[in-house]
């Protein structure tokens, strides 16, 4: 895959992001930031490829005619759907764009359906427990208090501690893998994770208060997903699902380092914020997240080999499964 390929894919995904026009300013300047340190990998030519998406200098069809081969093409809708389906079930622009994005490529649209499909499940798969919190708890209330760290057979802080890295290295051998989905199947974990953490200290959670705490630490969604595949592909290790392309057990140093800091990170927020009682301030969550983040890069090394491991026996048929157990 050389470089004008690479650019097309990268920018087909940031189409992706605005199609439903639903990004907010936050977002926008995190697609932007990540456009402008993925050019440090490789992609030089992305952060103007950032501000022709933005400014519609571009159409979805030019940009699927830099793709000559069945490969990179079926990679390219394979990200564009995993970035809208990203923060969840798609909206009716997100599909009409995925339409005319699959037309533009010229692929078989049984094939890319099944793809959808497979996608759509993995998202509302990631929305279940986020339901179940929903119909649980009084309207007037933002939580309701459900086995707390002290009550009888409530996880211990050890266990707790054990629970967010056992989760980032699997996160970590998600990275690892070469399928588009097993990237996308990163942030519901995350988000269980986070889920899982709030119950034990007695907070009952819904979706959207999750994804609210996740943007105050910096961590959007759709963005997230946009750079963790970016740097797996500049990388080399992204490979389209039944095609031939880059197959493969990844290069650790460029694909679970995001996978697993970024979890691990995000744990240990989540167990410092509920711990406290929700008291800390944006700012204090955001420099937490910060510092457990380069506490989790310097960590990276030591389960490598763990990654590896769980990484050559993860089965990604079974993706769907693996999010709705957590």
């Amino acid at each position: 895959m050389n470089v004008d390929e690479q650019k097309a894919i990268l920018t087909l995904a940031l189409m992706a992001a605005f199609a439903d026009g639903g990004n907010d300013e936050s977002e926008r300047d995190a697609l932007k930031g990540i456009a402008a340190s993925l050019a440090g990998e490789g992609a030089t030519s992305l952060p103007a490829a950032y501000q022709d998406v933005l400014m519609k200098r571009v159409t979805r069809a030019d940009v699927a005619r830099a793709l000559t081969s069945p490969e990179t093409r079926q990679l390219a809708f394979e990200m564009a759907v995993c970035v809208c389906d990203a923060d969840g079930v798609q909206s009716p622009a997100e599909r009409a764009f995925l339409d005319g994005l699959r037309a533009d490529l010229g692929l078989d649209a049984g094939q890319a359906q099944a793809f959808v499909e497979r996608a759509e499940s993995l998202a509302a798969a990631a929305s279940a427990p986020a339901a179940v919190a929903s119909g649980a708890v009084a309207a007037a209330s933002p939580s309701i208090p459900r086995a707390p760290l002290s009550a009888p057979g409530a996880p211990s802080e050890a266990e707790i501690d054990q629970r967010i890295l056992s989760a980032a290295i699997r996160n970590g051998a998600l990275e690892l893998l070469p399928e588009s989905l097993a990237t996308m199947a990163v942030i519901p974990l995350q988000m269980k994770l986070v889920h899982e953490i709030g119950r034990a200290y007695g907070y009952d959670l819904e979706r959207g208060q999750l994804k609210d705490l996740l943007a105050t630490l910096g961590v959007g969604l759709t963005s997230q997903y946009v750079e963790q595949v970016g740097r797996k592909l500049l990388g080399g290790i992204l490979g389209a699902v039944g095609g031939g392309l880059l197959r493969g057990l990844g290069k650790q140093a460029v694909s679970s380092g995001m996978g697993f800091a970024s979890t691990y990170a995000l744990g240990h927020v989540a167990k410092r914020y509920y711990a406290g009682g929700r008291t800390l301030s944006p700012e204090m969550l955001k420099e937490t997240f910060q510092t457990m983040l380069g506490e989790a890069k310097n960590l990276q090394s030591r389960y490598a080999g763990d990654m590896q491991e769980q990484a050559r026996s993860l089965d990604t048929r079974q993706l769907v499964d693996l999010v709705r157990r957590g």
